[in-house]
């Protein structure tokens, strides 16, 4: 992703544009998101049923806010509840919704458990090594993301005290 942001901002500058990640440039359109796809190998196996899947979401529940802290900058501008999207301050989920915190894609349900979820909150200026491991280390009730989330909340703090050339 990092090269992929690279590649399409050297691209731009060739044309004289600049690129936003913003999540939400303009007030009434749909925003952008970095919707983050998840499975581990009981769900791709479907051994476990939905029940694995309710279960993990109520580990994602309980981490909702933590999730949000780690999701993008101006994120609450985007999870608004309008446009398919979820709201920032209420975990929900749901089969086929692309209104959900989590979407549950249909043939998952359909195949009873068996494939992945989407955590649609992600921003479109995530950080997605963060994201990464905070989607794992939830889903999976690891534990061990305490030294991730202290850091990327100091590097958040000095972002917004530093100055950085804006195009």
């Amino acid at each position: 992703m990092w090269m992929a942001r690279y590649l399409l901002n050297r691209c731009a500058e060739e044309f004289g544009l600049s690129i936003s990640l913003d999540p939400k440039l303009f007030p009434d359109w749909n925003g952008s998101g970095a919707h983050t796809n998840f499975s581990t190998k009981t769900m791709r196996s479907g051994v476990e049923g939905m029940k694995y899947i309710d279960d993990m979401m109520v580990l994602y529940e309980k981490k909702h806010l933590l999730h949000i802290e780690l999701y993008g900058q101006d994120n609450h501008k985007r999870l608004t509840g309008a446009h398919e999207t979820s709201s920032v301050t209420k975990f929900s989920y749901g089969c086929g919704n692309r209104a959900c915190s989590f979407r549950i894609p249909t043939q998952t349900m359909h195949d009873a458990g068996k494939g992945y979820i989407e955590d649609r909150r992600p921003a479109s200026n995530i950080d997605p090594y963060a994201v990464s491991a905070i989607v794992f280390d939830t889903g999976c009730n690891i534990g061990k993301a305490d030294g991730l989330v202290n850091h990327y909340k100091a590097w958040a703090k000095w972002m917004e005290t530093t100055t950085i050339e804006k195009p």
